[in-house]
């Protein structure tokens, strides 16, 4: 009885160490990201850079994202996902380390290795929720987002006066990140299964899973859906994510304060990307969260592109609430329309392929816009189209269903 109760101490003590593991990797996935846009003018100056051209730091992870995604379940599948993991670590800090050395070249290349580490984690990590909490998806889906989004508030709110107080500029407003990788890897090194339990796992897993086939994915309605609905989402986060600072500024706003607006936006979707998730996996079917969750993207850039700075601040608060119930919904979508955590992660891998490529075209084009009509009113016309779209995948999306061979 006393070996018994000590063994489930010793399993909650074990599970409340991966959980905290989860969330500071999940720190790590968005903060090299945010960090960028309130000093993208900052670099632009430095290292003299067209606005199509600065738009290509955020957009080069993006390109990641799409290319990576899809080999990344077959190589999870070889390695073990822990290792691999633990592995894009190590991979985010080199990037972190080179993107800040200063010169174009560095800074392309860091945010290629940036984009590659921080896509294994797109890719694994509901699948390796779904393996270790299958009880608990919402919940912990939940604090997953919760830990992105606030370090990537933190990213975007403090990103000039780090570089202020440092005296290194942007410099150090984008390399300071690798502290958290840091941590992040500390925590993770311990989830480093041995290699008997591995294999074992990895037997047992094969020996009982059907994997689904390109064809049935290429095929399905559902599928295509998801992947859609998670590209139009991300096209939108990082749209905005790259450039509101900068138009911000041009209408009038401080680059301290432009840099704020990213962090309300991230703020506003902490408590929704938690208790959306919660919400979510509750319930067997997520339409009308799709609908909401269009309805204030819709709302929101209407609100900013009539208004400009005068309500900005709120129509931002809008604007994470509809990006972190969108962030939830995707990223549930994986775990939701599958059965198993192999379909899982090939859902995952499909979906942020092809849907990350379609985020990618975003903030180029939409400063390619503003270069061709030295206007930003037509960018955010192009960003509301885009929201319509995401309100027809999403009902399907969200519609009861699971995909089958």
């Amino acid at each position: 009885m006393i070996k018994s109760t000590n063994q489930e101490e010793q399993k909650q003590l074990a599970n409340i160490f991966t959980v905290l593991a989860i969330i500071f990797f999940a720190s790590n996935l968005r903060a090299p990201i945010t960090s960028v846009g309130p000093v993208i003018g900052e670099i632009s100056s430095d290292l003299n850079l067209s606005k199509t051209m600065a738009g290509l730091v955020t957009t080069i992870p993006l390109l990641a994202f799409g290319f990576l995604s899809s080999l990344i379940p077959k190589i999870s599948k070889k390695h073990g996902m822990e290792i691999i993991l633990l592995f894009s670590l190590i991979l985010l800090g080199l990037g972190l380390g080179i993107r800040s050395y200063g010169s174009i070249f560095t800074l392309l290349l860091g945010s290629a290795f940036i984009g590659t580490a921080i896509t294994f984690g797109n890719v694994l990590m509901p699948a390796f929720i779904k393996l270790k909490f299958p009880y608990k998806i919402g919940l912990i889906m939940g604090m997953y987002s919760a830990g992105m989004n606030l370090t990537a508030a933190l990213a975007a709110g403090f990103s000039v006066g780090i570089g202020k107080w440092t005296n290194y500029g942007w410099q150090a407003s984008l390399g300071i990140w690798i502290i958290l990788v840091f941590i992040g890897f500390l925590l993770w090194f311990p989830q480093i299964p041995k290699k008997k339990h591995r294999n074992n796992k990895k037997n047992i897993e094969e020996n009982h899973t059907t994997p689904l086939s390109s064809k049935t994915l290429l095929k399905s309605p559902l599928a295509w859906s998801v992947t859609i609905f998670m590209g139009l989402q991300s096209l939108l986060f990082y749209c905005i994510s790259a450039w509101l600072p900068k138009v911000a500024q041009d209408w009038g706003m401080g680059i301290e304060a432009s840099g704020w607006l990213l962090s309300y936006m991230q703020f506003a979707q902490l408590p929704t990307t938690f208790i959306g998730s919660l919400i979510a996996s509750r319930l067997k079917d997520q339409r009308i969260l799709s609908i909401l969750t269009a309805f204030l993207f819709i709302f929101s850039l209407i609100g900013i592109l009539l208004f400009k700075t005068q309500y900005i601040v709120l129509f931002c608060i809008i604007l994470g609430i509809g990006s972190g119930l969108a962030f939830s919904l995707a990223m549930l979508f994986f775990i939701l329309r599958t059965k198993n955590i192999h379909h899982s992660s090939q859902l995952s891998g499909m979906a942020q392929s092809i849907g990350y490529l379609l985020a990618a075209i975003g903030p180029p084009l939409f400063g390619a816009i503003y270069d061709w009509k030295a206007n930003w009113n037509i960018s955010f016309l192009f960003l509301i189209g885009a929201s319509i779209i995401l309100l027809f995948v999403g009902v399907i999306a969200g519609k009861n269903n699971y995909i089958r061979n």
